[in-house]
């Protein structure tokens, strides 16, 4: 294998091994985040996970179904205890709604915080990022400019160099959504 193919391989092997440790820490910040979790969001997510299966579903299908069956009068020697329009299923379902429905939404903000805790860092991460680019493409003009070669500053070029103003970006945003 040629020196160049070598380097090519390991290249691209860096390049993965690279990936998989930010895929590695961004899955840590879960883990973390789950650690972190009190006794209540515990519960909640197991229960949501247990409920928000196939198995859950057929467990309610049947449920219903005997429950409708008994109450009909299609199982002989079982004597009805909720006749119909089944006031008391009618109770137990309204009741199963609203705390399935609770449970789900401990969940959903708790994922929430977390969602917001990574795009906080995604920002932060970003705004970072922009100034380091930026740095790098003043000082690569001064070393263009060094090289004594001819100056090539286009209008992309000069407006790239330009540090970020957040706080407008931010304002313009904000304008922007409150004109919706």
């Amino acid at each position: 294998m040629s020196s160049l193919k070598k380097r090519l391989k390991s290249s691209h092997e860096l390049r993965q091994e690279l990936v998989k440790v930010q895929r590695e820490k961004m899955q840590s910040f879960k883990a973390k985040m789950d650690l972190r979790r009190n006794f209540s969001d515990k519960v909640a997510d197991f229960l949501t996970d247990s409920f928000g299966t196939v198995s859950f579903l057929f467990m309610n299908v049947l449920w219903f179904a005997a429950w409708i069956s008994i109450n009909t009068g299609l199982v002989p020697g079982v004597p009805i205890f909720d006749p119909f329009p089944f006031g008391l299923l009618t109770t137990v379902v309204s009741l199963e709604a609203i705390f399935l429905a609770i449970i789900v939404l401990i969940s959903q903000n708790r994922s929430a915080n977390i969602e917001d805790l990574r795009e906080e860092i995604d920002l932060q991460i970003n705004v970072k990022t922009e100034e380091e680019v930026t740095k790098i493409l003043i000082v690569l003009d001064r070393i263009h400019d060094h090289l004594g070669l001819p100056p090539e500053d286009d209008a992309e070029l000069i407006i790239m160099k330009q540090k970020t103003d957040l706080e407008e970006i931010e304002k313009r945003l904000t304008k922007e959504m409150l004109r919706e």
